[in-house]
C-alpha cells in the first residue's frame, strides 16, 4: 500500500510538470505571434524609389509587417502583373498602364486612386556647362551635336512617353528622335548621364534630386505634356487584402506623405 508521504510527492511532480507544460506552451505561443507577421508585395514605378523605401522602412518598423518592392518600367510591372506574378499592390508612373491592368480585371474593386504628381526635366551631369532654355523650338538637337540623350524607353515607360510627348509639342522631337538614347525604365536613364555616358537625359524632378551626380538644366513646361499622375491599387489576386489596405492607409498619413514631398513628389488630396 502506498504511504501518503509518496502519494503526496507523486501529485507534487504532477502538478509541476502541468505547470512546466503550460509555461512551454505559453512561451510557443508567444514566439508564434512575434514571428506572425504579413509580407506586403508591391510593384511599384522605378521613380519611387528613394521616397517609398523610407516609408516602407517606416510602416515596418512600427508595424513588424515586412514590406517587399520590386521596381522597374510600369510597362513591365504591368505585363508581370498580366502574366500571374503574386504582388499586393500596384503603383504605376502613369494612368495608361493602370487603365491596362484594370480592364483586365486584375485591379480589386474601390482600390485604386491618384496617389502622386511629378514633374519633368532635363538634366546633364552636375559638372556640365550646358544651358538651355526649354521653349518652342528650342535647340536641342544641336546642343547633342553627335551625342546622345538618355531617356527611358519612349514606347512603353511612362518618362519616356511623356519625355518625347513633351519634345513632340515643343516640335524639336523629328531631329532629336535618331539621337536617343533608350533605357529600360528612368532610373537607368538617369544613370546614364550620372555616370558621364550621355551629357543630357530626360526625368523626372524627384530622380534628379535622388541623385547628387546630376543638375537640372530646365524643367518641361506642364502644358507640353499629359499630366505626371501615379495611380496605386490593390491587385484582385491578392491574399493579403487587409494588410495591403493598411499600408496603402499609412501612405495617405502626414508622415509617409512628408517623405514624398521632401523628395518632389505632389501628394494628392
Amino acid at each position: 500500500m502506498l504511504s501518503a508521504s509518496f502519494l503526496s510527492r507523486f501529485s507534487l511532480r504532477i502538478a509541476l510538470a502541468g505547470l512546466m507544460l503550460v509555461s512551454t506552451l505559453l512561451v510557443v505561443d508567444a514566439q508564434a505571434q512575434k514571428t506572425d507577421t504579413t509580407t506586403i508585395t508591391i510593384f511599384a514605378a522605378a521613380s519611387l524609389k528613394n521616397a517609398l523605401d523610407s516609408a516602407a522602412a517606416a510602416y515596418g518598423k512600427s508595424t513588424g509587417n515586412k514590406v517587399v518592392i520590386s521596381y522597374a518600367g510600369s510597362s513591365a510591372l504591368a505585363k508581370q502583373i498580366e502574366q500571374g506574378a503574386p504582388a499586393d499592390i500596384f503603383i504605376s508612373a502613369d494612368l495608361d498602364w493602370m487603365d491596362y491592368v484594370d480592364k483586365k480585371k486584375l485591379v480589386k474593386d474601390d482600390t485604386r486612386f491618384n496617389l502622386l504628381g511629378n514633374r519633368l526635366v532635363l538634366i546633364a551631369p552636375k559638372d556640365s556647362n550646358v544651358s538651355l532654355k526649354i521653349g518652342d523650338g528650342f535647340p536641342l538637337a544641336a546642343t547633342l551635336g553627335d551625342n546622345r540623350i538618355a531617356m527611358a524607353n519612349v514606347k512603353s515607360v511612362p518618362a519616356g512617353k511623356y519625355g518625347s510627348a513633351a519634345l513632340t509639342k515643343l516640335g524639336v522631337w523629328k531631329d532629336v528622335e535618331p539621337k536617343v538614347a533608350q533605357a529600360d525604365n528612368v532610373r537607368a536613364a538617369l544613370a546614364l548621364v550620372a555616370q558621364g555616358e550621355a551629357p543630357l537625359g530626360i526625368v523626372y524632378e524627384t530622380d534628379a534630386a535622388a541623385e547628387p551626380k546630376v543638375k537640372i538644366v530646365d524643367v518641361f513646361p506642364e502644358d507640353s505634356h499629359p499630366p505626371i499622375i501615379y495611380p496605386i491599387a490593390i491587385l484582385a489576386e491578392t491574399k493579403n487584402g487587409d494588410a495591403a489596405k493598411a499600408f496603402i492607409d499609412y501612405l495617405k498619413t502626414p508622415d509617409a506623405q512628408a517623405m514624398f514631398t521632401k523628395q518632389g513628389f505632389t501628394v494628392f488630396k
